[in-house]
């Protein structure tokens, strides 16, 4: 399609400012950039800035949107249009899409569902701004929560946790960084749960289909991946695994 592409590593380099800056007017569409935009390119006339942001904004402002609504146990999420200003996610929204979601959703499956929303209303709202027709609308600041970003020592399971968090957790950092436990030293991968009501001592196997105790009822793991080895089902997993029937894992 002869477009010119360029990847600066740092837009407060002068030379891609001029750059930017010579360009004629336009619309800048910012998707998942995980940098601020520097003020004088937001001040700069004739060019709007709009990003695509993946949450219900206010709600999840800030770097990790589709695993914080996961580890948050939401019933919803999805794409908010909005008009970049200097505040982290601050500005006024032109569009927002919902989606429904369930305690089976992780953030792979999300994710390629907002992308597609992303995709389509963003030349619908393209279209409109064109035409001097987008409306815009202020955000209510004081609903606002942030997304920080996924730590690594976050990816641990507890489980001394509720099992329902567990999964979350699970369903939040899948496909990364993977929700993990370690075993004789070993850690494993838990790529995939589910709910069970069996009881016992936080970390007891319950069963001979990998079925663990947490604080409250437990989780069946469906599949999972032993360090260094590829992902499994747990009906292969057990073939050769280590972790019986009646084995604790302590956390």
């Amino acid at each position: 399609m002869n477009l010119e592409i360029r990847n600066p590593a740092d837009l407060n380099n002068k030379n891609e400012y001029e750059f930017f800056k010579s360009l004629p007017p336009c619309i800048v569409i910012v998707v998942a950039y995980g940098k601020i935009i520097p003020k004088k390119y937001l001040d700069l006339p004739k060019k709007i800035f709009i990003n695509i942001h993946a949450s219900l904004l206010p709600k999840w402002r800030g770097a990790a949107p589709i695993q914080r609504t996961i580890m948050n146990k939401e019933k919803e999420s999805g794409i908010t249009i909005m008009k970049i200003e200097e505040e982290l996610d601050s500005g006024p929204y032109m569009r927002q899409v919902r989606v429904k979601i369930n305690e089976q959703t992780n953030a792979k499956i999300l994710g390629s569902i907002l992308s597609d929303l992303g995709a389509k209303n963003i030349l619908e709202c393209i279209d409109l701004i064109d035409n001097n027709k987008a409306v815009f609308i202020d955000q209510n600041h004081k609903n606002s929560s942030y997304a920080k970003k996924i730590e690594k020592k976050e990816s641990k399971i507890n489980w001394r946790d509720n099992a329902t968090d567990i999964i979350a957790k699970i369903n939040a950092l899948n496909p990364s960084p993977g929700a993990y436990f370690e075993h004789n030293k070993i850690r494993y991968k838990i790529w995939k749960a589910t709910l069970s009501e069996k009881v016992g001592n936080y970390g007891e196997i319950l069963d001979d289909k990998l079925t663990v105790a947490c604080k409250d009822k437990s989780i069946q793991i469906l599949e999972i991946q032993k360090e260094g080895k590829n992902k499994l089902t747990v009906e292969n997993f057990l073939l050769g695994s280590a972790i019986k029937y009646g084995d604790r894992i302590l956390c």
